[in-house]
């Protein structure tokens, strides 16, 4: 029993799991936003960003205070250009 007990505690301390466009990811953060995940996906400020948190799409409003949470699925889309 003691050692169920400390699973949790341990879990939350190596951070959570997550997939990102169909990778899976470790992330050593217990608490992340959408803004966190995509200043590590795409490091440069870019226009023509959507992202979707368990297929619901988080306006770009709310990216800085959106949780993601641990098995989150996220999906990024860069719009290009092009013909």
């Amino acid at each position: 029993m003691l050692f169920s007990a400390a699973i949790p505690e341990a879990q939350s301390f190596l951070g959570m799991e997550i997939t990102i466009n169909n990778q899976l990811r470790s992330i050593a953060a217990d608490s992340v936003t959408v803004q966190h995940i995509l200043d590590m996906e795409v490091p440069k400020r870019q226009k023509g960003i959507a992202v979707a948190v368990n297929n619901v799409i988080v306006p770009k409003a709310e990216w800085e205070s959106y949780p993601v949470l641990s098995q989150d699925k996220i999906v990024i889309i860069k719009a290009t250009q092009g013909g």
